[in-house]
């Protein structure tokens, strides 16, 4: 089995690849993909750049050229859901494009025009092995749910609250729902682990420079669990 991680920024991954045990790296459009050993297992750990087209084209180039069997997304989201709070961990069961809205013609909004799924669902075995790495690492708090992507960035509280309102969405960031949708159309398995950064639905706002050591050590410690019982 080979394992591709993929996270948006640097700092998202930095730990994991100190830890990882480097074979090689290869540079395809413009992302540094390294490939190597992380916790006796293969793994590809790459860095796609924020947005769906760079996590889409991220993960496309790991399951065509690194032939990766399972792709996990890890990093920072913002919460949605009122219990949320900063350093939760939110492990995502499906996946939702809030920004895509062909409503006009009578689809939902959020569903990819003919395709024939509205949400894009997390492989359950991995997302059993999330909960369970959850648990394990004790004082981490953790939810499982759905995530909703959008090539935004959401600072709106009004905005928030509709998110939450029209796709019961724990959680938003901007690169998972494109992850998931490449991962469906290639029947490869996923998960998406995000650690949140803030939550304008219930007031709890922390600065994302403080908060940034946190979610990294607490979407790492909950990955590298993840990979030591797949």
């Amino acid at each position: 089995m080979k394992i591709g991680i993929i996270g948006a920024m640097d700092e998202e991954l930095e730990i994991l690849l100190r830890e990882m045990q480097l074979d090689r790296a290869e540079v395809k459009a413009n992302m540094n993909f390294k490939s190597g050993k992380l916790h006796n297992k293969d793994v590809v750990v790459v860095r796609s750049g924020i947005g769906k087209v760079n996590a889409a084209i991220c993960t496309q180039i790991l399951i065509d050229d690194f032939n990766v069997d399972r792709v996990i997304n890890v990093g920072i989201a913002g919460g949605i859901g009122k219990d949320v709070y900063p350093g939760d961990v939110v492990v995502a069961d499906s996946l939702v494009q809030h920004d895509v809205d062909t409503s006009v013609f009578g689809d939902k909004i959020g569903q990819i025009p003919r395709l024939d799924t509205y949400d894009f669902k997390c492989d359950k075995e991995l997302v059993d092995k999330a909960i369970s790495a959850c648990k394990n690492a004790g004082s981490i708090k953790s939810f499982v749910g759905r995530i909703v992507t959008g090539d935004q960035f959401i600072s709106s509280t009004d905005k928030i609250v509709w998110l939450n309102e029209e796709f019961k969405a724990i959680a938003c960031e901007m690169e998972g729902g494109s992850i998931a949708q490449v991962c469906y159309l290639n029947n490869i398995p996923f998960v998406v682990i995000r650690s949140i950064s803030d939550n304008g639905n219930n007031g709890a706002h922390m600065d994302y420079e403080k908060f940034a050591p946190i979610a990294i050590k607490n979407s790492t410690e909950i990955l590298k669990n993840m990979l030591m019982n797949i």
